[in-house]
């Protein structure tokens, strides 16, 4: 990857900010080497490892690998048969701590079999237990042992402290003989070289018997340690060599221990350096919200709400970029400051990150393509030392972008043909951009130039951009519009700020009124751009109330039908309750009435069963949810003639009188499809349904009604219904004719395929009150037409 375009996209930036997220110092070595890959593979790697620990951190929470230190020069030693000393140890000890903290939080919680990337890593982890227990043991800190670490050091340690006991026993009856107080300078034990001796004044010395092993420095104070514990200060410094040699032997004890297992804890030490830096990147990504890109190979990149990783988080507008389906070369126009130099870096430094393992900081779904050079001439590179001005470093920058790149390059641009006459620098600009697009190579590039705008807008597979600045409050909204070309706001800007409008509108004479069309032009497309776009946040908040409208139907349905269920149940239950108590109370009566045949029991103990039977059927009756309705009036059968409509107390329905009371005053109903012998005693008479007439100029005052059988036209046409539509006008039309007596009808379907006629058909089959029916004959319609006859 180019080192230059590393440096201007400001990569190492990223690359330390990541190294704070690493816990060893090898493991921030590591982030801090991190270079962009130009392999596929090996970048999907590279992701799927950020992506898997960023998973296991959001499920598990965080982990830390502090405390891990470099311990190959320690292992170095140990081959060539050196001891380590205790720091070594310590080191090594907490390495296998580490180890057995990532094996724990490794595991899989109950349920979870899903394999990632990192398992083979952490199952490749050895904690050495049994040789991590050891060393805690033997080892306190740095600079102790413990006693427990060897028999030897325990009953030397004993026999230091006892020796010590003896030594102080000795030095304090020294000290508290009356002939010896007047010999001390101070009643005090000192330790002079692991030695311990009395203050003596120094024109005493004679008087104190012993070794002189140091003085003040006025000379009027000797440290003498007395001739009584010299035997005694002589072993005690003896047991004090033998407690070294004993912990020389406990370290070389433990350093062979160690040794059996380097290659183990080599391989830890390797395998937790490369989790702590992978765990890094997922940490990082977790701070700036960042999300895996899809990777291909086609030079495609679709960046969406991508934020730039480096400006805060707070502040930073999200821009939506594309590039390299539709178009292969994007011109970004718009004010200084307006976010375009945002733009071009945001798109470098995410495919520099992405191809580096990193997630962006965009919305899921963004596109990046891999490749395998970015170039970039971004910023102001003058150069006093080699006497270059911003044209000239500018242009020596491009010259040489143009010797390396190839179809496999991103190249961005900067102002590209600044710095120098503009018509010039256009058209360079242009030629510059139009060798590479003719090459397919990937380009993006800001400008001011009117002409670069014009030669998007006539060239294939070039794009204009732009980005949006608000004239109202003269400030950038940082939004990057792709397709629209960037107007001039200077007028604008001029005025806002108090510029007189008679400047102004001289300045406008100056320019050509070809210029002056275009930028109108931006301006219309910009005021059609705002305006669809209000429309289309309109559009997508009216789907968003029908999205939660349905949603709440849905619910409500749900709740209805829930209800539904539970009075079912309900009353199911209630049913079988009513059914069970009946029953109970059914075999209790039979059980009484039996008794009553075989005993001589009174009529007035039965009456009253009688009476309570009654009683308990009444009341169910009004616990019942459906009344039967009061019946009005009673009618006697000469009240009764055929056609008239009733009502049906027992079913609650209403029917049409088909055949007169007979002698046991039972009538036919016809009621819809269902044909019923009823009693009169069980129908109430409805006044006939009356259909007025207008009144003709003939007529001489009111109205008169006819019946209905004046209404029914003996043919109906079912022409181009479906076959479930005809059978469900024609169901309604043969009820109403045959209730109004009708003898034949007519039913005109067509001929047509024939469907229609074979559903009529088999319809008129299940009819009851249909006597037979036909096809017509000639001059009645033939196959176009079925004679229906009624019993």
């Amino acid at each position: 990857m180019n080192e230059k375009s590393l440096i201007t996209l400001e990569y190492h930036k990223i690359t330390e900010r990541l190294a704070q997220y690493a816990s060893s110092t090898a493991g921030k070595e590591l982030c801090l080497r991190l270079l962009p890959s130009d392999s596929l593979p090996d970048i999907e790697l590279a992701q799927t490892e950020t992506k898997d620990a960023l998973t296991r951190i959001y499920k598990k929470g965080g982990i830390s690998f502090s405390g891990l230190k470099d311990i190959r020069a320690s292992m170095k030693r140990l081959e060539i048969g050196s001891t380590l000393n205790i720091e070594e140890l310590l080191s090594i000890n907490k390495l296998l701590e580490i180890t057995k903290r990532i094996k724990t939080y490794s595991r899989k919680e109950h349920g979870d079999d899903t394999e990632d990337s990192l398992d083979e890593r952490f199952r490749q982890l050895e904690p050495l237990t049994p040789l991590s227990a050891e060393i805690s043991r033997c080892i306190i800190s740095e600079d102790e042992i413990s006693d427990e670490a060897s028999p030897t050091l325990r009953h030397t340690r004993r026999s230091i402290k006892s020796m010590n006991d003896k030594i102080r026993s000795q030095m304090n009856s020294l000290l508290n003989s009356s002939s010896m107080r007047t010999y001390l300078q101070d009643s005090v034990i000192t330790m002079r070289g692991d030695r311990y001796c009395l203050p003596v004044k120094a024109e005493y010395r004679s008087q104190v018997p012993g070794m002189i092993h140091d003085q003040s420095s006025t000379g009027s104070t000797l440290f003498v340690e007395p001739m009584a514990v010299v035997k005694l200060n002589n072993d005690l410094k003896q047991l004090f060599l033998k407690e070294q040699e004993e912990i020389e032997v406990i370290l070389a004890t433990l350093s062979q221990q160690v040794s059996e297992y380097m290659e183990e804890i080599l391989c830890n030490y390797e395998l937790l350096v490369q989790l702590d830096f992978i765990f890094a990147k997922a940490f990082y990504a977790q701070e700036y919200k960042g999300t895996r890109p899809i990777f291909n190979s086609n030079g495609y990149i679709s960046i969406r709400d991508g934020r730039h990783p480096l400006l805060d988080p707070q502040k930073v507008v999200p821009i939506t970029i594309y590039l390299g389906k539709e178009f292969d070369l994007l011109i970004v126009t718009g004010p200084n400051t307006g976010g375009k130099t945002v733009s071009l870096k945001t798109v470098g430094l995410f495919t520099l990150m992405g191809q580096a393992g990193l997630h962006i900081p965009a919305h899921d779904g963004s596109e990046l393509s891999v490749f395998t050079n970015v170039f970039a001439d971004i910023g102001d590179e003058q150069s006093i030392e080699q006497n270059l001005s911003t044209f000239s470093s500018h242009m020596t920058n491009i010259v040489s972008i143009l010797k390396k790149v190839d179809q496999r390059s991103l190249v961005l641009f900067d102002e590209l043909g600044g710095g120098t006459d503009p018509t010039e620098g256009a058209a360079l600009a242009i030629a510059i951009l139009s060798h590479l697009h003719q090459r397919g190579i990937r380009t993006m590039a800001t400008t001011h130039y009117s002409e670069l705008k014009v030669f998007a807008l006539g060239t294939e597979f070039v794009e204009n951009a732009s980005c949006e600045f608000s004239v109202e409050t003269l400030q950038p909204t940082y939004r990057l519009l792709i397709g629209i070309p960037g107007k001039s706001n200077a007028f604008a800007i001029s005025k806002k700020l108090g510029l007189p409008n008679y400047i102004i509108n001289d300045a406008k004479k100056h320019i050509s009124s070809q210029d002056e069309t275009f930028e109108d032009l931006i301006a219309d497309l910009e005021q059609s751009r705002r305006t669809i776009e209000k429309e289309r946040l309109e559009i997508q908040e009216y789907k968003n109330e029908v999205k939660q409208l349905t949603l709440r139907i849905e619910k409500k349905e749900g709740r209805l039908d829930e209800q539904k269920e539970n009075i079912l149940r309900n009353a199911n239950e209630e049913a079988r309750k009513i059914l069970a108590e009946a029953k109970a109370f059914a075999d209790q009566t039979m059980k009484d009435f039996q008794k009553f045949g075989k005993e001589n029991v009174s009529v007035k103990e039965m009456e009253q069963k009688r009476s309570e039977l009654r009683s308990r059927m009444s009341h169910t009756e009004k616990g019942m949810a459906l009344k039967t309705p009061e019946r009005k009036k009673e009618h006697k059968p000469s009240d009764f003639r055929i056609g008239d409509t009733v009502h049906v107390y027992s079913m609650n329905l209403k029917g049409t009188i088909s055949s007169l009371p007979n002698a046991k005053g039972m009538v036919m109903v016809q009621m819809g499809i269902l044909r019923s012998q009823l009693p009169i005693s069980d129908l109430e008479i409805l006044p006939d349904e009356a259909v007025t007439v207008k009144k003709s100029s003939k007529s001489s005052s009111g109205g008169s009604k006819m019946s209905k059988a004046a209404s029914i036209s003996p043919e109906i046409n079912l022409l181009g219904m479906t076959v479930d539509e005809a059978v469900a006008v024609l169901d309604k039309y043969l009820d109403d004719a045959y209730l109004t007596h009708l003898q034949q009808v007519r039913v005109v379907h067509g001929k047509g395929t024939g469907a229609l006629r074979q559903g009529i058909h088999q319809y008129l089959r299940r009819l009851k009150y249909v006597k037979n029916f036909r096809l017509g004959e000639f001059g009645e319609g033939d196959a176009g037409v079925t004679i229906v006859e009624f019993k």
